[in-house]
């Protein structure tokens, strides 16, 4: 395989991964019963956290398409944490549905309190979509793991992102059209180009 296409999968591979993790964050999570009747729990209020990590991700899978060498190694230890926290984000809810229930069903009936909120939760179940999450997590983990052992062998950023250095020696003349804008460009300044 290329180092591009290398280069290509690694990022593509985070970038699902965020949208995966949205995904599952917009879903019903956790289905509690307060007395007979359900009570739906999307991820925004089982897995608060999910939807900054996710957003986190695809700013990361942008970074990581212009980044120089070093930084990738960075950006890759990075996307590991970030799968990491998503994985445990997800999880919580998959071992204590009834905990991530909490906010949602103490909005919903006014009682303050824990204990007290759990005490009216009869029955609290998960759906698939806290599983999506985990998944979601560790699909960022493998993609920042590839990106630490490859990034290496990737090709560098463009030269539309490195810096230009030129010399005084190696600048051009400037031609009657450059010199209307430079004049334009110290009006804007506030200096008159005319007077010398």
């Amino acid at each position: 395989m290329s180092a591009s296409r290398i280069k290509l999968s690694a990022v593509l591979a985070g970038l699902l991964a965020a949208v995966l993790a949205m995904l599952a964050w917009t879903q019903t999570w956790v289905i509690a019963h307060i007395g007979v009747n359900p009570v739906e729990i999307d991820g925004a209020a089982a897995a608060p956290a999910l939807s900054a990590l996710a957003l986190a991700g695809l700013a990361l899978g942008g970074a990581l398409t212009i980044a120089g060498p070093v930084f990738r190694i960075v950006l890759g230890a990075l996307e590991v944490l970030l799968g990491l926290s998503v994985v445990l984000a997800s999880f919580s809810a998959i071992t204590n549905p009834a905990g991530a229930a909490i906010a949602s069903v103490s909005t919903l009936t006014g009682v303050a309190g824990d204990n007290s909120v759990l005490a009216l939760i009869t029955d609290a179940g998960i759906t698939l979509w806290p599983w999506v999450g985990v998944v979601s997590g560790l699909l960022f983990a493998a993609a920042g793991i590839a990106v630490l052992v490859t990034s290496k062998r990737w090709p560098g950023p463009g030269r539309k992102y490195q810096a230009v250095r030129m010399s005084n020696a190696d600048a051009a003349p400037l031609s009657a059209k450059d010199t209307a804008i430079d004049n334009w460009d110290e009006l804007s300044r506030g200096s008159d180009p005319t007077e010398q």
